[in-house]
């Protein structure tokens, strides 16, 4: 399928794997260490998640990315760690504090969807002529509206199934708490 798609969806592809898919099960769903510094740190990790995801997106720095295997891999790094970091500190929430976790996700996924709409509705192409491996291509308009689809799809499903977990989450706190209340 890969072959079949752009070099820019493909791209997209591989984020929302990572960033939206992988690392969001690894740390709702396996790991178990969270701490109070963690669920502190949300605005943090919530600002770097969001200038690493625009600035490696800006036209001129994605296709140096594109050219160089070595930013190639240090983008997804970053991205990647910048992701664990927002949704370790998102999951490490204490019950009395969800709000800032759902104010995070409000905030991270319509800035998400903004750069997807962006592609998506753009009367030109904002990645033009790119380098990848040593190979020059460029990126046709579908193939930029597609990779924006992706984000305006698979981003809000992210999301939104956090916010739904957390809000179920605080719902329970607080209902825990009106009975040790009575």
């Amino acid at each position: 399928m890969m072959g079949d798609i752009g070099p820019l969806s493909s791209h997209m592809l591989q984020h929302i794997a990572l960033m939206n898919l992988a690392v969001p099960a690894l740390i709702f769903f396996v790991v178990k260490y969270r701490s109070q510094l963690l669920a502190r740190s949300w605005p943090f990790a919530t600002a770097l998640q969001l200038i690493l995801l625009w600035g490696w997106h800006a036209p001129t720095v994605l296709e140096a990315a594109m050219a160089s295997p070595l930013l190639m891999a240090l983008m997804h790094l970053s991205l990647v760690i910048s992701a664990a970091w927002f949704w370790l500190a998102i999951a490490s929430m204490p019950a009395t504090g969800l709000w800032r976790s759902i104010f995070a996700l409000l905030v991270t996924g319509k800035l998400f969807c903004l750069l997807g709409a962006l592609l998506v509705f753009s009367p030109r192409l904002v990645f033009g002529q790119m380098t990848h491996h040593g190979h020059a291509m460029t990126a046709s308009l579908a193939d930029q509206q597609i990779a924006g689809l992706m984000m305006l799809i698979a981003c809000p499903l992210t999301y939104v199934l956090a916010g739904v977990w957390i809000t179920a989450r605080w719902f329970l706190a607080l209902e825990a708490q009106g009975r040790a209340d009575a």
